[in-house]
């Protein structure tokens, strides 16, 4: 199930968490065995052994959960850059949040509401073990939660719908996610050649789809260490390609805010194939619908490129 961008932050009486900045997975546990898997079907309890290892101990014949695999910084917050780095620097503390249940011993439960999932996945999850966690609900108006959020530097929180069922693989509305800092995925479709001391590449240029076509959101230059400089290097020149992938593009002029590609500009760049999804943080879109400030996270491999749109703007 998916939560749908709000662009207003939802009154009433909802069912409210925090948003989670990691990789989103469904545990299957079978008669003692274990296996994660992506939102793009991709397996990951050989990344996670931690993850699995506690999940396997979960007493059940057998269960489906959905929930959130993050890395958690000194203040306990998740950070989709560390769990990028989890490779390449100290391994960070993993944890995965759970917040919902499918099935649990033969019996599917996603026809059942939310009050109920919620009342028998924290029954399952009593005696758990770190990393797995059961993500924390708040009763509270949404409003109310997103201030805190924002106050403890967090991305958003997830309202949803008392009452409502599971709904596999749909965006309906009965799950909203509401975010106080602009954070979505990106295609990178070229980079630029390094400036000054700098090494392997200057900025990448990313973009989203929009009617099947790839838009030009802005350069992004920042976010990238030197190790990651060159093994993003190393990947792009494996994957270029003569023509430029988007379709707004050459810009006619230079935008206020944020970082233009005119014709000239073009010319400077390494096209590639719009296939590299990247996390993406920054402060606002433009009115000529670039991005300001925005920085580098990492590269996601749990969505596909042809599925990324441009998400609803912050609401905090």
């Amino acid at each position: 199930m998916k939560a749908l961008g709000a662009t207003e932050v939802p009154t009433g009486h909802w069912h409210c968490e925090i948003k989670f900045d990691g990789y989103r997975a469904l545990a299957v546990l079978n008669a003692g065995k274990v296996e994660l898997w992506s939102r793009n079907h991709r397996p990951l309890q050989a990344d996670y052994p931690e993850v699995a290892t506690a999940l396997a101990e979960v007493k059940c014949r057998n269960a489906v959960l959905d929930g959130e695999i993050v890395a958690l910084d000194a203040s306990g917050r998740s950070r989709f850059q560390l769990l990028q780095n989890r490779d390449v620097s100290d391994r960070p503390k993993i944890a995965f949040f759970v917040f919902d249940l499918l099935h649990l011993d033969g019996r599917d439960l996603t026809a059942r509401p939310i009050e109920e999932r919620r009342k028998i996945l924290t029954t399952l999850l009593m005696k758990s073990k770190a990393p797995l966690q059961l993500s924390p609900a708040f009763e509270v108006e949404p409003a109310e939660l997103l201030k805190a959020a924002k106050q403890k530097g967090l991305e958003g929180i997830i309202a949803k719908r008392p009452g409502s069922p599971y709904e596999a693989g749909r965006r309906s509305g009965a799950w909203l996610k509401c975010k106080v800092l602009g954070e979505q995925e990106f295609v990178i479709g070229g980079f630029t050649s390094p400036q000054r001391s700098r090494q392997f590449f200057g900025a990448i240029l990313i973009g989203y789809y929009r009617r099947g076509k790839l838009f030009y959101a802005g350069k992004v230059g920042t976010g990238f260490s030197s190790r990651l400089l060159e093994s993003l290097h190393a990947k792009f020149l494996k994957r270029t390609q003569t023509a430029c992938p988007f379709a707004n593009l050459p810009m006619a002029g230079r935008p206020r805010f944020g970082t233009g590609m005119t014709r000239g500009e073009m010319q400077k760049v390494t096209w590639l194939k719009p296939e590299f999804v990247a996390q993406i943080k920054f402060a606002e879109w433009t009115n000529d619908g670039v991005l300001r400030q925005p920085v580098f996270l990492g590269l996601r491999k749990d969505k596909p490129a042809k599925q990324v749109r441009r998400e609803p703007s912050a609401v905090g």
